[in-house]
């Protein structure tokens, strides 16, 4: 794909932050987690994550997609908004579901329903993994927006900044037991990531 974005909007630090929260979800699937099925919800409209992680069957959704701008093989990819349909698969399907960067841009009174839709369509002892800005991150996001650092579009769509403690108490609201999330910080402590076995 030519001149491809990995985010909506334009920013100069796009590349590398795609970049730094793929290594991050890559960081937390086993071995034997890449020989089955992930999911990556709010993909991109360049599924920069899933082309470059190794897996053997990718899924990925997402409302700005462009398909036909995508020729990699093993991708199996849907225009598709996870905040307003239950999402496409059967119970038990997938080993790993991701969410990187999308967190945020889910209005606060869907999250229950797609975290039950997302525990649904994963395995026993399958895995969510989660990025998202953190807190305190907030203003200095939208500084870097203004100046061209980061897409401008993406930022100002953000819907929360939800804490740690807030975010594990949804996802524990969700069905998911509190003792299996695990979570922590990363790119100096501007972004966290959570990890959370069904």
């Amino acid at each position: 794909m030519k001149n491809k974005s990995y985010t909506r909007g334009n920013g100069i630090l796009e590349v590398f932050l795609a970049k730094q929260r793929a290594s991050k979800a890559n960081s937390f699937i086993s071995k034997n987690q890449r020989k089955g099925k992930i999911l990556d919800i709010g993909c991109g409209s360049y599924p920069y994550f899933l082309i470059f992680t190794k897996f053997e069957n990718k899924y990925g959704l997402d409302p700005s997609l462009k398909i036909s701008e995508i020729s990699e093989k093993n991708l199996n990819l849907r225009v598709f908004d996870v905040t307003k349909k239950i999402l496409p698969f059967t119970d038990n399907y997938f080993d790993v579901v991701t969410m990187l960067a999308v967190f945020e841009h889910i209005e606060h009174d869907k999250l229950n329903f797609i975290l039950k839709e997302i525990k649904r369509v994963l395995k026993k002892e399958g895995k969510l993994i989660i990025t998202t800005p953190a807190p305190w991150a907030d203003k200095l996001l939208h500084f870097m927006a203004n100046f061209g650092l980061i897409s401008a579009e993406e930022i100002h769509e953000h819907k929360h900044n939800h804490s740690k403690e807030k975010i594990e108490s949804i996802l524990a609201e969700a069905g998911f037991e509190k003792r299996k999330i695990r979570c922590g910080f990363f790119e100096l402590s501007m972004n966290m990531w959570f990890t959370v076995i069904k």
